[in-house]
């Protein structure tokens, strides 16, 4: 084995210019070609590893610059350690294969001492040119294609790489999300089995241990409505829109009510969520959110929709009797009062509201959010043609080779085309549904991932809050472990708050072991 110490800058130009050799007619993995390195966190410590770099997950390689992965081994990793493998897919767009980034979940876990794999993956950008003409590589279901043969490429070579397949930990944000919330219901369907052959992949299993899933895109048919049934309250108010727009925003907001109420979904009580209590329950999620984070010591606004209560109650006695200097209570209390301050109630010193929130205005709420980012206008995702709206990025990612977009939403098809009654295109529609975990998950061939953990941020709007919302309870009602919440005043991001992170993964491998 090769040994060379050297620093992350160095490292990462070297991930950046290596040139990856033609691959071969058959998957290979050499255990001899590993390269020692060395890493230090931002607090100092030095990680000692190996890397394993431009190994191709599959044979017949349409588009060199992205089907490979790169794998990272901690010194002391052994075939029993977890396996964390990010990807960097955002906007459905191609991600190379990286380094380890020391400000991220990469880095963190492999100070951990977990075991990092992180692919590449094609996606609506990517092109090579063939003959002479451009050809797009990525169009659906390419990436996640791309990030299921890695998978099975960590299981052909189980025995030979130190980690262990049975316990892969996937992570995205954004598209990269929806990529990991795929991986982790999908595992195994046949539906992908025809394509993964043709690409060269191994035939091996190619579902997940659990999946981490920041903000993710996805449930695209319907996210549409789901946007505009929850911020049609700002119309007119902070989101600006043409009398054409209105009217798209209203007749797709009348659409999410049958849609939420066909998933028969159910609260953690074991009550209906439905379109009658679904803002309420929403309502009471961005309530815990600011609680805990105003618990930890934020300054909650009380203009944004927020009450609280009147203050801290009560002043405890001290050792039995009052505090020294304070004036007795009332006749009948319980307690004394604060000096100058006679009788039962105490407010917290220097504070404007009370220590608990009781209530949220949705709409005041809703129209906040707004004026942080603008919304997308409507409709958010299957644009192309619809109120003089141009193609969105999923409209691309749904076309074909040749560069084309597409409407995937008969919604948007009818609109575009001007016949209500127009069709999307049945291969279109396959792609959609093998692309929305919402739709796979009432799939029996599924096998989908045990553990998940997904984070939407209180003020990200890339998506509807309900988006996430439905497929968090969609995994609770089937009986996975689900760790879910709306983390208080995050935008469309991921990869923060990785001590509450890794200490979630410490726990389900610590009870998988």
């Amino acid at each position: 084995m090769k040994r060379a110490y050297l620093t992350l800058l160095a490292m990462t130009a070297y991930m950046c210019v290596a040139v990856a050799e033609e691959p071969a007619t058959a998957l290979e993995f050499d255990a001899s070609k590993g390269v020692a390195m060395t890493v230090t966190m931002p607090y100092g410590k030095v990680v000692g590893y190996t890397a394993y770099t431009n190994l191709y997950y599959v044979t017949n390689v349409e588009d060199s610059a992205y089907q490979y992965l790169n794998i990272f081994v901690p010194d002391g990793a052994t075939q029993r350690t977890p396996i964390f493998m990010p990807n960097y897919i955002g906007g459905y767009m191609a991600a190379a294969a990286r380094g380890i980034d020391v400000g991220d979940a990469s880095g963190r876990a492999l100070a951990e001492g977990y075991v990092v794999v992180i692919p590449g993956a094609r996606g609506r950008n990517s092109t090579v040119v063939s003959n002479g003409k451009t050809v797009y590589t990525g169009r659906a279901p390419k990436g996640l294609l791309d990030l299921k043969a890695a998978v099975r490429y960590l299981r052909r070579f189980d025995s030979e790489i130190a980690g262990d397949a049975e316990k892969i930990i996937t992570d995205g944000t954004s598209a990269g999300g929806a990529m990991s919330s795929l991986l982790g219901s999908t595992g195994n369907n046949p539906a992908y089995g025809e394509y993964l052959k043709a690409m060269g992949a191994a035939d091996e299993r190619d579902d997940v241990f659990a999946a981490v899933c920041f903000c993710p895109i996805i449930d695209l048919d319907h996210a549409d409505m789901a946007y505009e049934w929850l911020y049609g309250c700002t119309n007119g108010v902070t989101r600006t829109l043409s009398d054409a727009q209105t009217a798209v925003s209203e007749e797709l907001a009348g659409q999410f009510a049958s849609y939420v109420n066909s998933l028969g979904l159910k609260k953690p009580d074991g009550s209906v969520l439905n379109a009658d209590n679904y803002l309420d329950y929403i309502r009471q999620l961005l309530i815990a959110s600011a609680q805990e984070a105003k618990d930890a010591g934020a300054d909650i606004a009380d203009t944004i929709g927020f009450s609280f209560s009147s203050g801290m109650k009560f002043a405890a006695p001290v050792n039995g009797g009052r505090q020294p200097g304070m004036m007795p209570g009332k006749p009948g209390d319980a307690l004394g009062g604060m000096p100058g301050m006679p009788g039962r109630g105490m407010m917290s010193p220097g504070s404007s509201h009370g220590e608990y929130i009781t209530d949220l205005d949705m709409t005041t709420y809703l129209n906040y959010v707004v004026t942080t980012i603008a919304l997308k206008e409507p409709p958010a995702f299957d644009r192309q043609g619809v109120a003089g709206g141009k193609a969105t990025g999923e409209n691309e990612l749904f076309g074909d080779d040749g560069g084309s977009s597409v409407n995937f939403t008969p919604y948007s098809a009818g609109k575009a085309s001007g016949d209500d009654k127009a069709a999307v295109d049945d291969d279109v529609a396959e792609l959609v549904r093998i692309l929305n975990p919402m739709r796979m998950l009432e799939d029996k061939d599924c096998t989908v991932a045990a553990n998940w953990y997904i984070r939407h941020g209180a003020r990200d709007r890339d998506t509807a809050f309900p988006v996430p919302i439905n497929l968090a309870t969609r995994l609770q009602n089937m009986g996975c472990n689900v760790d879910f919440k709306l983390p208080w005043n995050r935008p469309h991001s991921g990869d923060y708050a990785l001590d509450e992170l890794f200490g979630w993964i410490k726990s389900i491998v610590e009870t998988k072991n």
